[in-house]
């Protein structure tokens, strides 16, 4: 089962983010991270992606937040293609992500979102474009 959900409030007159103002729950195999000020969350719920992210996963660090944004931009757009060519890609992309590169969210949603978006391609052995590290 997958859910990846990133909703956003008013580009115009969203504050800077503050990794204090983010709230990261994670039950079982579901990692939810809400920011109230900002009005976004990101959901995600795929079996297996903890476990993966704790074991697998480079650290938060490894990676600056400029190099997450464009990767997240990227394979998000390429994503969402999938998701409304249901007859080329099947049922394995259900919902789309809605990622405004406009918006700053901070490093740990582009974090996350980052490497869930690793995680599926190396999982399902599919390729958003560019490379996938190797894990």
């Amino acid at each position: 089962m997958l859910c990846i959900i990133v909703g956003c409030g008013r580009a115009s007159s969203l504050p800077n983010n503050n990794q204090d103002n983010n709230k990261l729950l994670a039950v079982n195999d579901t990692v939810r991270i809400a920011n109230d000020s900002l009005e976004y969350e990101i959901i995600i719920i795929d079996p297996g992606f903890n476990s993966w992210l704790v074991s697998r996963a480079r650290p938060r660090g490894y990676y600056n937040q400029p190099y997450l944004e464009n990767k997240n931009r990227l394979w998000v757009m390429e994503w969402n293609t999938r998701v409304m060519s249901p007859q080329r890609f099947g049922d394995m992309y259900q919902m789309t992500i809605d990622y405004s590169p406009r918006i700053d969210y901070g490093y740990e949603v582009n974090y996350l979102l980052y490497n869930y978006l690793v995680y599926f391609q190396v999982t399902n052995r599919q390729k958003f474009g560019g490379i996938v590290p190797q894990f």
